[in-house]
């Protein structure tokens, strides 16, 4: 199982716009903009899971919810901790899924 949670970010979002755009002039069907999609699934969740770069954060749990095997976590007033550098957000989103079976 792939999940397509990254279509939603930028260069996600490019793709399919480019995509779309290849389909309106006729140079590519449908079925092969959606092949290209399938692999850019496959592609981003495999390069991700390369990531050894860890970062320790906190901040206070506003909401969650899990469905469909899918927690989402809104964060508050998050603080994210590398050595001495700190960054700090006002709100963030987490979205963890199950990464057993991402990979056909």
């Amino acid at each position: 199982m792939s999940y397509h949670l990254y279509r939603n970010t930028t260069i996600g979002t490019c793709l399919q716009d480019a995509l779309d755009e290849l389909i309106d002039k006729q140079l590519i069907s449908p079925e092969l903009a959606a092949e290209v999609l399938l692999q850019f699934d496959k592609s981003i969740n495999a390069a991700l899971n390369k990531v050894k770069v860890k970062y320790n954060f906190r901040g206070s749990l506003g909401t969650y919810r899990f469905c469909d095997n899918v927690w989402t976590c809104i964060l508050n007033d998050v603080e994210f901790r590398d050595s001495p550098e700190a960054l700090k957000v006002s709100k963030i989103k987490i979205v963890a899924c199950d990464a057993k079976g991402t990979t056909e």
